[in-house]
């Protein structure tokens, strides 16, 4: 493959006075130099090889053992190669240790930072490069997998990405690493395809393309050959600076690296430092200071009878006698004297007129600004009243404690904050409205509800709503901030929580950070005790209506927040349920509220039960591709439990990590929740307790000593689930056995 050169620099040009301008084809410009006293410090030494024709420049000082060759330097990037440094290979089987090697570039505590414009190419069968990336101030990594579909029939030679090879890109930092996984045992592959494998890093795109072969993979002594030849031509793209300070810091020192006539500006907040530019209208190398532009020396600056004169920075055009005007071609040029008087009379009629006409004009116009203000004014007023604002300054006054949580928003505070509501900000659609994501003034992230038309002979009730929800303080319940009033539908602010729904992170396979058994366990635990807390810890019960994955948000600690009340109400003490219209989402709906229109504290049990089978199977809770059913998670999970059969339907991740009892005792209380008959669902209170009482069974876990096969479990009281249908039976105080051993996870329902 021949090489295709960079793009040329031709911003810095000179070097150092009496310094060597040239190695061999490339130019040195300052602060690069070479030699250490045409340097601007050790790291910008570039050592120029005389053993080669054309002589070849070297960069060394980098806190690597590598030496780069230098390709070619530009104002903010240098351009250099090392084939050992940039390539990781991987060799399997007896008598390969010897051709494993790991890429590892590390240029932490210097002017140098890998740019992004860098990517990793793995090429193989079956193999994961795997990335591990540091900056000043964060930690990263990522990876890319090669694999061959058709492993009778592999590709024998191609491009990237495509069979037998993946690409991934870099960030911007200082270290990387690159490490090469054999992913065969996974797919249960007997026989490697190819013994090798290996990935190079370094700047792939329109200056650099290649071809490979997967065959060279199966004779590892040639790979260090015919790869570093082909990939020669490929350079690692660095971004430099002057290190440590930015230009605050460093503008007043004695080290300040900008010459006379240029400019500091601040590189990327992550890697620090700094470089220089010359100012406008100058030019030359803003480290050994830059000189002035002659513009005057340049064609079409002032029209062709003017005068031009050029100043330090800039240039003057002047006009001859009998003209006036700035001279410029680009300006109003000159224009005849004579033209002007000629004109003066016609021109001040016009003008006269031309005043009039503005005045008038502009008299219309405020006159109409003043009328649309007003309009807006008293539109916003009635909206105001209409949405029970009325109702809520009462309140306020009422008690003052609901002036301190509920805040009353203007339209224009979140019109500024969502950018007049523009689509981009949309971060969710539902039934009861539109979620934006906004920025206050003072910078505070909100999400801000639109909500759908209401009733106006339910206003009362929407005031009370906002009210009651304004002053739930609950850690696992998302804070409702205040609203606004002034538009046609109220605006509805609450805080933002940034890590998504539960829904996403169940279904999202690819997750980088996928949901553990311990975490699913944990959130179940938190999203019981909140829905807990609204139906017997507030002044009123307060029933959700609209319990589901997709209204659980997690924030950037994946602690979950319940979030969505567009439907929630709350009861009179004395109250046990709400006949209403049936709301809801399809597939959490509780079977008894949808036949009885009569929603009871039992239906959000019923609702989370649903969560719960979510969090165990990784399913969704209405599936298109089964059969009619089979369509609802709650009745596949519900024949699976008559089955004896719950390791069919448990995910493969949650049955991999979770313990039996755990599993067991978590399903049964899914299962009592689906409960077809409210009245033998538990409590969310009792659910809450349940599931808490198995988190903390956890932490016991070496108090219980656990034995299959004729073996007894040892447990405290407090640990056994009560329901008849438990398939543990009590011997003794403190020993339950196990009736199903043989077939783990298998249910007995008697």
């Amino acid at each position: 493959m021949a090489a295709v050169a960079p793009p040329p620099s031709n911003v810095m040009e000179s070097t150092k006075p009496g310094c060597q301008r040239k190695c061999g084809n490339l130019e040195i410009p300052y602060p690069f130099g070479v030699g250490s006293k045409c340097s601007q410090n050790q790291y910008f030494n570039i050592n120029c090889s005389i053993f080669s024709n054309p002589p070849k420049p070297y960069l060394l000082h980098t806190y690597e053992n590598y030496k780069y060759e230098v390709v070619n330097i530009s104002e903010t990037q240098i351009y250099v190669k090392n084939s050992n440094a940039q390539l990781s290979m991987a060799c399997y089987g007896e008598g390969f240790a010897n051709m494993t090697q790991n890429s590892t570039l590390d240029f932490i505590g210097s002017p140098y930072a890998l740019s992004d414009a860098n990517q990793v190419t793995s090429i193989g069968c079956d193999d994961l490069a795997m990335l591990e990336q540091h900056s000043n101030l964060t930690n990263n990594g990522g990876g890319c997998a090669s694999y061959c579909s058709d492993i009778h029939n592999p590709v024998g030679v191609g491009s990237c990405p495509g069979m037998g090879c993946c690409r991934t890109s870099i960030s911007k930092g200082g270290y990387l690493r690159v490490k090469l996984f054999d992913m065969r045992s996974y797919w249960e592959r007997d026989n490697k395809l190819f013994w090798c494998s290996f990935a190079f890093i370094g700047m792939i795109g329109d200056y650099y393309k290649f071809n490979f072969s997967l065959y060279h993979l199966n004779y590892p002594t040639t790979i260090l050959k015919y790869y570093s030849k082909e990939f020669m031509g490929m350079p690692l793209v660095l971004d430099w600076s002057i290190m440590d300070y930015n230009c605050t810091q460093v503008q007043n020192s004695l080290d300040y690296a900008c010459g006379k006539n240029s400019h500091c500006i601040d590189m990327d907040a992550r890697l620090g430092g700094y470089q220089c530019r010359c100012n406008n209208g100058y030019k030359g190398n803003p480290y050994l200071g830059c000189h002035d532009i002659n513009e005057c020396e340049e064609p079409n600056q002032c029209v062709s009878f003017g005068t031009c004169t050029n100043s330090p920075g800039s240039y003057n055009c002047s006009c001859p006698d009998g003209y006036y005007g700035d001279g410029k071609i680009y300006g109003i040029g000159c224009i005849p004297v004579q033209l002007a008087h000629s004109h003066s009379k016609l021109a001040i009629g016009l003008g006269l007129g031309a005043g009039m006409g503005l005045l008038l004009m502009s008299s219309t116009f405020w006159l109409y600004k003043f009328h649309k203000k007003r309009k807006d004014k008293k539109r916003k007023e009635n909206f105001f009243k209409r949405n029970g604002g009325l109702l809520l300054q009462q309140q306020i006054l009422t008690d003052q404690g609901i002036l301190e949580k509920t805040q009353l928003f203007t339209v224009k505070e979140l019109e500024k904050a969502t950018d007049n509501f523009n689509q981009s900000r949309i971060i969710g659609q539902g039934g009861q409205g539109t979620v934006y994501k906004g920025m206050l003034s003072e910078g505070k992230i909100v999400a801000i509800k639109k909500s759908k038309l209401i009733d106006e002979n339910q206003v009362k009730q929407f005031i009370n709503e906002v009210v009651m929800l304004s002053q739930i303080i609950h850690r696992n319940v998302v804070k409702l901030l205040g609203c606004c009033l002034e538009t046609e539908v109220p605006l509805l602010v609450y805080e933002f929580i940034f890590n998504g729904t539960l829904f996403d992170h169940i279904q999202d396979k690819t997750d980088e950070f996928p949901l553990s058994w311990n975490m699913r366990l944990r959130i179940a635990v938190e999203v019981a005790e909140a829905l807990a807390y609204l139906h017997s810890a507030t002044s009123f019960p307060i029933y959700h209506r609209d319990v589901k994955s997709t209204n659980i948000l997690l924030d950037e600690k994946y602690v979950a927040k319940i979030s969505d009340f567009g439907i929630s109400r709350s009861i009179a003490m004395d109250h046990t349920h709400l006949t209403t219209l049936v709301k809801g989402t399809f597939g959490y709906l509780d079977p008894e509220y949808f036949q009885s229109s009569q929603f009871t504290e039992k239906s959000d049990v019923y609702s989370f039960g649903v969560v719960l089978v979510e969090l165990l199977t990784g399913q969704k809770p209405i599936s298109s591709a089964k059969t009619e059913e089979e369509r609802g998670l709650a009745t596949r999970f519900l024949l699976c439990m008559e089955a004896e059969n719950l390791e069919k339907i448990l995910d493969p991740q949650v049955l991999e990590q979770g313990k039996r009892k755990e599993l067991t005792a978590v399903a049964k209380l899914a299962q009592r929740c689906l409960n077809l008959n409210g009245k033998k669902r538990p409590t969310m209170k009792e659910v809450a307790m349940e599931l808490e009482i198995v988190r903390m069974s956890q932490t016991h876990s070496t108090a219980c000593e656990t034995k299959y096969q004729d073996v007894q479990l040892h447990k405290s009281k407090a640990i056994l689930i009560s329901d008849d249908n438990y398939t543990w039976t009590r011997t003794s105080d403190n020993i339950i056995q196990s009736s199903s051993d043989a077939h783990p996870l298998k249910i007995r329902t008697v």
